[in-house]
Formats: C-alpha cells, sequence, structure tokens
C-alpha cells in the first residue's frame, strides 16, 4: 500500500493496527487509553534495593527470552552501561530479545554479534549508526528495526505498543532507594530525560550507577517508587565523549554563510520578537547560527524566552550572556551543557514526554517559534532523510527532527547543496524520515528555497537581500554539478520501518545491493 507521500509500505508489515502515514496531522484528537507497568509492592520492606552485580539484577528482575529491555543513551559515546548488561546477557544465555533504546551508536558495537547469534532479534531506536547501522542495513537483525522519533518512542511505550520488561538505567548518581539522576555524581551526562518513560512504563527497573549517595539523592528525575534495584559498578560512563559524533562546531566559510542567512531567515519572519522560542541541531551550521543571531537581537532589542534541545556550549553561551530567558533541557549534548543543567538557575531538565510526545496534551516542541535542523538529502517535495545515506546504508538518526517539524511555527533546514559530490537537494529522498509539509524553509550555499505553502514566510522573505530561489533550481544546479545520481539498488528485503511520530509508517528501508 502507498501512503500520502507515494511510497509503498508493504502489507504484510501493516499488522496489529499499523497504519501508513496519512499526514503529519492526521492524528489529531486521536484517543487513546495508557499502557500500565506490573508493579510489585513494597509494603513491609525498609530495605536498600542494592544488589551485588548486574547479573544479580537480571536474575532478580526475572529476565527470560523474548523479553524487551530499554537503554538510554544520553552518554552517548562514552555509554559504558549499555555494553556491560548486554555482555552480562549474552554469558547469561538469554535469547531472543527486544532491544528499546532511545539511540544506538559506536559505544554499542559489541551488540552485533548478539545480534548474528540471536541474543537480539528485534530493534527499536531513534538513532542507528557506526556498526549496529552496518548490521542492520545488510539485514542481520531477525526482524525488522523499528525508528523511531524521540518523540515517537515516548509515545510507543505510553500507548503499549512497546512493553517494556526490565529498563536499565544508567544514571550519574543514585541512592540506595533508587533515587536516580544525571547529576551529583562522579561521572554525570546531565539529564536523565529519555530514561523517565521507561521507568515509569517498565514493569522491572534497574538503575545502574557508579555514585552512591545518602538518602535522598534530590533532585531526582527517576524516582525510588519507580525503581526496583541499584547496582554500583566502577564506572558508567566517559562524559569526555558525549559531545562525540554528530555535534561539531564549525569554521568552514561555506557553512558560516549558510548560518548566517539562517538567521536572516529567522530576523525577517513575523515570530522573531520578544519571547520568543527556538531550538537547533547539532549540525556545524545549525550550531553557528545562534551566534549570528545575536545581532539581530541586539538591534531589535529583543530576548528570546526559552531555548530548547539538544542543549549546546553556544546555547549555554546566549543564556548565560542575558540573551535566553530560561533552556529546557532533554538531553546535553557536551560538557558545558552538563555542567550548566548542574549550576544554573533556569536550565531546567524536562522529560522527553514533556520535549516531543505528540500523544500527550501538548509537548514543548508544539509551541516553538523556531527549529532550526540539518538534513542527509532534501527532495523537491521538501521531504527531508536523516536517516539513511546516499549509498542506501542507515547512517543516522531521526531524533526529534520530525518532533519539531511538525511543531514549530518556522522549520529551516540548514545543508550544503553538495556534500562529497553527493547532491543533496535531489528529485526524491533515498527515504523519508520527516515530511515536506512539515519544512518549510531550506537553506544551502547556493541559495534559499521556500516551501511553496508557506506563502506567508516567502512574501517576508521577499524584502530582505536573501538569494531566493525555488527548490526545483536547487535541484538543476546540483544536478549540474555531479550529474543525475543512478538509482540505488535493492533487495525486497525490509531491514527497517520508518515509523513517523504518531505511530503511522512514512517509509521502509530496504537492503542495499552493494557493489
Amino acid at each position: 500500500m502507498k501512503n500520502s507521500l507515494n511510497r509503498e509500505i508493504p502489507d504484510e508489515l501493516l499488522k496489529d493496527g499499523i497504519e501508513v502515514f496519512q499526514g503529519a496531522y492526521a492524528r489529531e484528537n486521536y484517543e487513546y487509553k495508557k499502557d500500565a507497568p506490573t508493579v510489585k509492592a513494597n509494603v513491609a520492606s525498609g530495605d536498600s534495593k542494592l544488589v551485588d552485580s548486574i547479573k544479580a539484577a537480571i536474575e532478580q528482575a526475572g529476565l527470560k527470552d523474548g523479553m524487551t529491555i530499554s537503554f538510554h543513551h544520553h552518554l552517548r559515546n562514552g555509554d559504558y552501561v549499555c555494553a556491560k548488561v548486554m555482555d552480562v546477557i549474552h554469558e547469561m544465555g538469554i535469547k531472543d530479545l527486544f532491544v528499546c533504546a532511545s539511540s544506538l551508536g559506536k559505544a554499542h558495537a559489541n551488540m552485533v554479534p548478539m545480534i548474528e547469534d540471536g541474543t537480539v532479534t528485534g530493534i527499536s531506536t531513534s538513532g542507528v549508526r557506526d556498526e549496529i547501522g552496518e548490521a542492520l542495513s545488510m539485514g542481520k537483525l531477525k526482524h525488522p528495526a523499528w525508528i523511531r522519533t524521540h518523540g515517537g518512542r515516548v509515545r510507543a511505550i505510553e500507548t503499549g505498543q512497546v512493553h517494556i520488561d526490565v529498563a536499565f538505567i544508567a544514571a550519574s548518581s543514585s541512592d540506595v532507594l533508587g533515587n536516580a539522576s544525571g547529576k551529583n555524581g562522579r561521572h554525570d551526562c546531565g539529564v536523565l530525560s529519555y530514561a523517565d518513560v521507561d521507568a515509569k512504563y517498565a514493569d522491572k527497573v534497574v538503575v545502574i550507577t557508579d555514585t552512591i549517595n545518602p538518602v535522598p539523592n534530590f533532585p531526582a528525575p527517576i524516582q525510588a517508587v519507580d525503581v526496583d534495584y541499584v547496582v554500583k559498578i566502577d564506572q558508567i560512563g566517559d562524559p569526555a565523549k558525549i559531545a562525540s559524533g554528530a555535534l561539531r562546531l564549525t569554521k568552514d566559510v561555506r557553512e558560516l554563510k549558510m548560518a548566517e542567512n539562517c538567521a536572516k531567515v529567522v530576523a525577517n519572519t513575523p515570530w522573531f520578537k520578544e519571547g520568543f522560542s527556538f531550538q537547533t541541531g547539532a549540525g556545524g551550521a545549525s550550531l553557528a547560527v545562534t551566534q549570528f543571531l545575536k545581532p539581530y537581537m541586539d538591534e531589535r532589542d529583543i530576548r528570546m524566552g526559552w531555548g530548547m534541545g539538544g542543549i549546546t556550549e553556544p546555547m549555554v553561551q546566549m543564556f548565560r550572556e542575558g540573551y535566553i530567558d530560561k533552556l529546557i533541557n532533554d538531553q546535553a549534548f557536551d560538557i558545558p551543557s552538563v555542567e550548566s543543567v548542574y549550576n544554573d538557575s533556569n536550565h531546567f531538565e524536562i522529560s522527553c514526554s514533556q520535549y516531543a510526545n505528540p500523544m500527550n496534551k501538548g509537548a514543548f516542541v508544539n509551541y516553538l517559534d523556531y527549529v532550526i535542523l540539518g538534513a542527509l538529502e532534501v527532495d523537491t517535495d521538501f521531504n527531508v532523510n536523516v536517516v539513511q545515506g546516499s549509498d542506501g546504508m542507515i547512517q543516522g538518526a531521526p531524533g526529534g527532527h520530525p518532533d519539531t517539524a511538525a511543531g514549530a511555527k518556522c522549520t529551516i533546514i540548514v545543508a550544503p547543496l553538495i556534500r562529497s559530490r553527493l547532491s543533496t537537494v535531489r528529485r526524491q529522498v533515498t527515504s523519508v524520515t520527516t515530511p515536506g509539509e512539515t519544512v518549510d524553509v531550506v537553506v544551502t550555499d547556493y541559495g534559499v528555497a521556500v516551501n511553496p505553502a508557506r506563502k506567508d514566510i516567502l512574501e517576508a522573505l521577499e524584502q530582505t537581500d536573501l538569494p531566493l530561489i525555488s527548490i526545483e533550481e536547487l535541484a538543476d544546479i546540483a544536478e549540474s554539478i555531479t550529474g543525475t545520481p543512478a538509482p540505488l539498488e535493492f533487495e525486497d528485503k525490509v531491514v527497517a520501518l520508518i515509523e513517523y511520530r504518531d505511530g503511522t509508517i512514512i517509509d521502509v528501508i530496504k537492503k542495499p545491493i552493494l557493489k
């Protein structure tokens, strides 16, 4: 069956209530009853919840073949906990597990042989990179992987589409009762936003930390009332590696020029006024936009009401310089943002449901004025791909991309027209992550294209000296430089489903034929 973007979704995948994508806002006013965990009451015991080892916690939690387990990725490439837990599970011989992770990357490469031997047979994640991305692309996972947005993962858990049997939560600190935090420890990750839903909806919750503080370890985003066991290990991870991966600051002249034009787009659209709200992605040009906004804010004598993310050092700098009233944090992308959420008042931790769940009563993304995002590919319908490389391999993350694009009043994509001799703007993306109806402006080094559906933005930008150009003209220029890209070849085997934030299937990824 084809969905509303004309992407073919195999009928055999449309089961258990799964439907094809029908439009970004098709499920407005959708009603559902929330899932609930099975809770083992602690009526009389005042005992510590500390257990001796990860293995002991797994045994007491009753983990067995066929269950669903979960992890979060706040330590990003510095995460040690997921790998340690999976090694123990592998040694115990437990098989056929479904791993529901908020993201997977290089730190989780030890999972690849477990995919190959059947320890792990299903995966849900908001990001896949490096060795695991290669394994999924090659169809090594028994069942197609679920690629979900950050908000979509919370929705899937809260609606019961995914029910977690045992959640393993890496925490920078905890007390013996399980009041846990991303702060106050030897290895801080800042916030535990993605683990909030795991703690509230999993049947068993295991907190793993390297720092036990006296009771109560407050403030505690993970509360003891949701925690069954606490395990102390030598080291949960290396915060120095939080900032690795997608995050980077740029000195590239081309990217800086795109960032300058992007800031000009923001400054010349109607929502740029006192108290505006803003989020930016982690790409080089996206991050640089923040610095180019300052002169415009000075000129208008305005301040940002709140900035959200994915908080990064440039946002922290603007906050400390007085350009931003409040920071709202669902993920600390680097050490300065970890330190800021620890030290700065008016820098607040929120849950991922508060951040982006499309099925609650109003996530923060729905109140964004601006979001600045990157892209691997953009097509002439403004559809965006941030998951699948132009070689067909899975190497990216939807993260909050579709969530924020759908919620913001003005969604701006910043990307170079050509990247490594491959065109970013093309007739059709390899796969759709974010639908074009939620993308308003594309800023490239060859011009700025406005979605024709946003006549209000186009009329505003026509009053500026920005190099406006149609998206079709951008594709023409790209093809004149790179030539028309030969279509990729794929086998029929579906290796991953790309789920839109509302639970419908926006696209699928098939196994590429490598040459």
